[in-house]
Formats: structure tokens, C-alpha cells, sequence
């Protein structure tokens, strides 16, 4: 297992719909322990998405409010009661909004083995599980921001506002 580099605001990968997994073998067994060591190595972490590291696959990794682990072709049900924290994303190092989401999420998918896994979470889980399942679907965080906030947000984004991309491998 690797600490992979995190991509970067501006990697066309980021913007990629991923392809869900049909191959349930060593290969992802390693994308997965790939995608835990990186998480794990990272600074204000809560997940990690597959295209984070360069790989177009419906996989991510999580590890929140004492809960951690993957998944693998997530669907996601989302309660209608909303939370609106900050915010953050290792692919736009350093910047933080109040952000949007449901308060509560559950996720249904797969674990490394092929076998059904549900998780649900409430607060910074059902946050960090929209968070990583919108990577999946070539959403960033900022791009549930409305109003002011999101103009600050592609401010600072243009500016290039954020942390030197070194800084996090």
C-alpha cells in the first residue's frame, strides 16, 4: 500500500464522472488500501475519492465521528433536515465555506469483496458520505455553495488561494 498524491482544483479528473467497479479482485483490494494509507497520511482528513488520486473508479474511503472505512458504487439517500458547517476539501488545500448538506445520510454499495454495505451517519459523516460521493460524480464541494459564498469561493480559487499542492504529496 501507497500514500498516492491528491489531485488538485484544475485536474480534468476531478470533473470526471467515475466508472462503477465490475471487478472485485487484488487490483482494487490495493486501490482501496492505496486510498486508506493516503487518507490516513493527509492533513484534515475525513475522506479520500478514487479520482482524488487519478483513478476514474466508484470508490472512496472515509473515516469520521469514529467511523471508518470504504465503499465501493455508492447510492446515497439523503434526509431532508440540513446541516450548513464548514467545509473543507484536500483538492482545494486550505480554503473552507459553510457548505450545505443533508443532516443525515445513508450509503449503500459495496465493500472490497463484492459483498453489500450499507453505512449511516448523521452531522460530519452524512457530511464527509455526500462530500466523497459527490467526487464520484465529478462534484467539488464549492459547487453546492450558492450566493456570496460561492463567489468567494471561485475568487479565491482563481487566485490560486489556496496551499501549495506540495504541501500534501
Amino acid at each position: 500500500m501507497t500514500m498516492r498524491a491528491i489531485r488538485i482544483i484544475g485536474d480534468p479528473v476531478l470533473r470526471t464522472p467515475c466508472e462503477p467497479v465490475t471487478s472485485f479482485d487484488a487490483d482494487l483490494r490495493a486501490l482501496v488500501g492505496d486510498l486508506m494509507d493516503t487518507l490516513l497520511g493527509a492533513p484534515g482528513r475525513a475522506g479520500v475519492a478514487a479520482p482524488q488520486i487519478g483513478v476514474g473508479a466508484q470508490v472512496f474511503v472515509y473515516d469520521a465521528d469514529g467511523h471508518r472505512g470504504h465503499m465501493i458504487n455508492p447510492t446515497i439517500e439523503l434526509s431532508e433536515q440540513t446541516q450548513d458547517d464548514e467545509e473543507g476539501c484536500l483538492s482545494i488545500p486550505g480554503l473552507y465555506f459553510p457548505t450545505p448538506r443533508a443532516m443525515h445520510a445513508t450509503v449503500h454499495g459495496f465493500d472490497q469483496h463484492g459483498e453489500p454495505l450499507t453505512i449511516s451517519g448523521s452531522g460530519f459523516l452524512a457530511r464527509a458520505l455526500q462530500h466523497e460521493t459527490d467526487h464520484l460524480h465529478g462534484r467539488l464541494y464549492v459547487d453546492t455553495l450558492r450566493g456570496e459564498g460561492r463567489r468567494r469561493a471561485l475568487r479565491e480559487i482563481r487566485a490560486g488561494r489556496f496551499d501549495s499542492p506540495s504541501r500534501h504529496r
